[in-house]
């Protein structure tokens, strides 16, 4: 075969593997794009539920951050509603968080505003709010955002300002307790789900350790006077199976609210509804007033127990800490 012969079958061939590696490569792209499309859809309809599911953006020194705010059906003029913020997780945003644990039916059904803050991926590429990054001031600038959206919240909407609540989970749980260190008296509860105390981590590295349980707990700066007359009390859930957050982190989270307060332990208590993990219980009071429960699931993992079955990050074998959160802040709310 002539030299010329060879080099024409040789760029045939070329052009045949590059033709159909360029459909390939269209093929590809074209469902990339759809599933990006899918997504964006997605999150951008409401959960499944009566209700409005309203869009907001909190500005502050440190950039600006999307939230969501769910208002149940029926609010009559004049009338002034609870509010529960919700920090979402890591790989979360507002609406799965939303999805994941229900809460905007217990929400409907109990008549309360839940607030969603939502972190931007442009400051953690995972999600993650950055509660711990102290050191940098993000954990700070990013607590004055979400504060910002809860202000956002009160000039807005008919939230009752006397009754505002916070939860969260894994770093959205570590992020609510940050901002209740810094804000004490604007809320009358905390719930901590799967997360690492305040003054336990102040850079990324230190969090790793932190999330394994090798590091130690700094006191709050905080007195037994000023916890029992400005500071929230405090609702750990944390699951004994949780190989992303040791659950001994749920436990220095609780002593480290009972110290400030000089609470003690009082008798733990085991609890199982129906076919769901049991869980124990152990309330922390000072005077009879309560300063903070634990909450531990033996059988839970890294997830919002009793969330929504087939979702990340939610295991719907256990007890539902949605009503739980709620059962707690109402309390808090009524005393």
């Amino acid at each position: 075969m002539s030299r010329r012969s060879y080099t024409a079958l040789w760029t045939k061939a070329f052009k045949r593997s590059m033709s159909a590696a360029t459909r390939s490569s269209v093929a590809v792209g074209k469902q990339v794009v759809k599933r990006a499309i899918q997504d964006v859809v997605e999150r951008s309809q409401p959960p499944a539920g009566e209700g409005d599911w309203l869009a907001g953006m909190a500005l502050g020194l440190k950039g600006a951050r999307r939230f969501r705010l769910y208002r149940p059906p029926g609010v009559k003029a004049g009338e002034r509603l609870p509010l529960l913020v919700m920090l979402h997780g890591c790989g979360q945003d507002a609406r799965s968080f939303a999805v994941s644990t229900r809460m905007n039916r217990v929400a409907a059904r109990e008549r309360f505003l839940v607030l969603y803050p939502e972190q931007d991926r442009l400051a953690n590429a995972q999600g993650c709010w950055n509660w711990f990054d102290t050191d940098g001031g993000r954990a700070y600038g990013e607590a004055a955002l979400i504060m910002n959206a809860v202000d956002q919240a009160c000039l807005l909407y008919p939230v009752d300002p006397a009754r505002i609540a916070i939860a969260g989970l894994s770093a959205g749980a570590s992020m609510a307790a940050l901002l209740v260190t810094r804000h004490p008296e604007r809320f009358k509860a905390v719930v901590m789900h799967s997360g690492i105390p305040p003054g336990t981590a102040h850079s990324g590295m230190s969090a790793l350790g932190a999330m394994r349980g090798r590091r130690a707990t700094l006191p709050l700066a905080a007195t037994p006077l000023s916890m029992a007359t400005t500071w929230p009390p405090l609702m750990v859930i944390h699951g004994g199976t949780d190989t992303m957050v040791s659950a001994s982190n749920g436990r220095a989270a609780v002593q480290v609210w009972a110290d400030a307060a000089d609470a003690q332990a009082g008798p733990s208590r085991t609890v199982q509804r129906g076919k769901r993990y049991p869980m124990t219980v152990t309330d922390f009071k000072r005077k009879g007033n309560l300063v903070a429960t634990l909450v531990e699931i033996g059988s839970l993992g890294h997830a919002w127990s009793g969330g929504a079955a087939g979702q990340p990050f939610s295991d719907a074998k256990g007890p539902d800490a949605s009503r739980m959160v709620w059962a707690f802040a109402a309390k808090q709310f009524r005393g």
